[in-house]
């Protein structure tokens, strides 16, 4: 169903039988054209696979499905309360990597992670019918904001690490 709440280890089983069916190496000895149709079908899989993992991407072919562009380009809005305790997260954890703090760098990570569970939670109530497609998108701006930063606290840390 299309839904935001998935359960992501629930994905692994269907995924792997049907990346068994359409792999390309089951179709190896195939005409050209069926083994060209077993690589598209195994991309799609694997697409919508990993769509179906990240909480953005899903919430982005959601609001899709309603018409929405989530990401458009011409539209980047965010609080700025909001960009404002991210910058001030960024600053906090330069300043850890400047000291080689990788316990404060993995506290600031671990922040970050717990508010971008509370922002899915809200995503999957304002993606719920009727739902809210505008505050569904402003949520799911900042959810991507929030992956991004992450990612590049998590980076710091790993940089300390080796």
């Amino acid at each position: 169903p299309a839904s935001f709440a998935v359960d992501a280890a629930a994905l692994d089983r269907p995924w792997r039988e049907l990346q068994a069916e359409v792999h390309p190496d089951r179709h190896a000895a195939s005409d050209d054209a069926s083994r060209r149709l077993a690589l598209q079908a195994s991309a799609r899989v694997n697409e919508a696979y990993r769509a179906l993992k990240d909480p953005v991407e899903r919430g982005r072919y959601l609001l899709h499905l309603r018409g929405i562009d989530a990401f458009d380009e011409t539209d980047t809005r965010l609080p700025l309360d909001f960009l404002e305790a991210q910058l001030e997260r960024r600053e906090r954890a330069a300043a850890a990597a400047e000291e080689g703090d990788v316990e404060a760098l993995d506290d600031i990570v671990a922040d970050i992670r717990a508010e971008a569970r509370e922002r899915e939670r809200e995503l999957a109530t304002l993606l719920e019918p009727p739902g809210d497609g505008a505050r569904a998108t402003a949520v799911l701006r900042e959810l991507r904001f929030l992956a991004k930063v992450a990612d590049d606290v998590g980076a710091m840390a790993e940089a300390l690490d080796a």
